[in-house]
């Protein structure tokens, strides 16, 4: 769709796979020509093994993917394939997921503050799910999309989240009471409750506190006759593998709270919206260098110049904070200043000066990360960064005219058995029997396989 990022061939790799292989791979092509340009590789199979973990970490909570973290279309595609709902926040990402087959049941417009054209957008696709945290929306959505069915956000503590949503969004419990009076006067439809504990959280008991104060506003809107049947957990689930222990806590802290607040057999459906969690660590990224200048330094005398080489050493990569790493920015430092990784390890003679990435605007805020320790790189290597998924392609520009980073997209064949094995209902395969992945050789797609038609105009044979 236009407005979206660069995406290429779907790759089925052996087991064996790891998104390495399939860079070096790749850049071995692309050394052949002059268009050296950066790229992803997204381990699709990795977004797989995340969506079984969740189902079985959280077995009462259905996921609603959050659109706005990565709109890349494969990703969309596989979660859809997997069955995931999709939180949208605007017309564009309701059009996307509905352009593979997405059902409006399996939307919901989670975006309290919405322009009248595109609410009135969602009601004509049969987008009914939408969420409000005040009055001016009550009467806008009496207006304009008189079957809705809202859901009341309100507000959660998030200070120990890296982006805070609750200094925007979300009612205070104190309000609570009148909007749901609102609601019923304008004869709007509140079927239940949502939280966003903020993205990146780092504390699970927000969540706890967060499902006591949603309990707290079903039993108001009992008072004016609504019988609310969802409850909308948010976000905030940490995505990369360094932080799978955090999932696990901040799981172990939501099954019970539901289990007391929300026991199963209350007729209520429990939805997520997780983001970063499906996509952190399925994408990794390729730059490379397109230019260098070094720096003389001044301050090392002659016995120091083992210790404290007399350059530093400013590289330009062709993507910046304009592109993929708008993180940066964009994302409240939970990816401030990505790592390098050099797809060879230098030698341990080799010595190390102080570095800095910049991006191929012509910008001086265009700086990816300074003071970084690297052996002496040339004009044409590359660096490779990893957990490049979350917040990235989805804000990347098209500033000065340099372009998005190519996607190419890899899934691991065992992986995809399980895919099909969930669309048919049957149990999938243990998640340790998955979790292979990078490229041993590429393989036609078949006809018959439902990622063909989400990939045909990307040039997938």
């Amino acid at each position: 769709m236009p407005g979206y990022i660069q995406e290429t061939d779907f790759i089925m790799v052996e087991e064996g796979f790891v998104a390495r292989d399939l860079i070096e791979e790749i850049i071995n092509d692309v050394s052949k020509t002059d268009d050296q340009d950066a790229f992803f590789v997204a381990d699709l199979g990795d977004v797989v093994t995340k969506h079984l973990r969740f189902l079985k970490a959280l077995p009462r909570v259905k996921p609603f993917y959050a659109v706005k973290c990565n709109s890349s279309r494969g990703v969309v595609q596989v979660l859809a394939e997997l069955g995931a709902g999709f939180d949208c926040a605007s017309k564009t990402e309701i059009e996307l997921v509905q352009s593979i087959g997405v059902i409006p049941e399996n939307i919901i417009y989670a975006n309290p503050c919405k322009q009248i054209s595109q609410m009135k957008y969602a009601a004509k696709h049969g987008v009914q799910m939408m969420t409000f945290d005040n009055e001016v929306e009550l009467s806008k959505v009496s207006r304009n999309h008189p079957n809705a069915k809202m859901v009341l956000r309100i507000a959660t503590d998030d200070t120990n989240s890296s982006t805070r949503l609750s200094v925007k969004f979300g009612a205070p419990l104190k309000s609570c009471r009148h909007l749901l009076e609102m609601a019923k006067n304008l004869h709007v439809d509140v079927i239940g409750v949502s939280f966003h504990v903020g993205s990146g959280c780092s504390n699970p008991k927000a969540y706890d506190q967060s499902i006591s104060d949603a309990r707290l506003v079903f039993e108001m809107a009992s008072e004016f006759g609504y019988k609310m049947w969802l409850l909308d957990i948010g976000g905030g689930f940490p995505g990369t593998d360094e932080e799978k222990n955090l999932f696990n806590e901040i799981s172990a802290v939501i099954n019970p709270a539901l289990d007391l607040y929300f026991p199963e057999g209350s007729g209520v459906k429990i939805i997520a919206e997780p983001g970063r969690y499906y996509v952190a660590s399925a994408f990794s990224l390729a730059v490379n260098i397109i230019a260098k200048k070094e720096v003389q330094l001044d301050q090392c005398g002659p016995e120091d110049e083992e210790i404290c080489p007399k350059k530093n050493i400013m590289y330009y990569v062709n993507d910046g904070v304009y592109g993929s790493f708008n993180c940066i920015f964009f994302d409240h430092a939970h990816h401030a200043h990505p790592q390098p990784i050099l797809l060879k390890k230098p030698s341990p003679d080799q010595p190390l000066y102080s570095s800095s990435l910049w991006g191929p605007t012509c910008d001086g805020l265009d700086l990816i990360n300074e003071h970084v320790q690297l052996p002496e790189l040339n004009v044409g290597d590359w660096l490779l960064f990893d957990n490049m998924g979350a917040y990235t392609v989805a804000a990347s520009s098209t500033f000065n005219g340099f372009q998005q980073s190519r996607i190419h997209y890899a899934m691991p064949r065992a992986t995809w058995e399980a895919v099909k094995l969930l669309q048919t209902g049957l149990q999938p395969v243990e998640e340790k029997e998955i979790v292979c992945a990078p490229v041993s050789c590429a393989w036609e797609i078949s006809e018959s396989l439902c990622f063909k038609p989400a990939f045909a105009q990307t040039g997938v044979i």
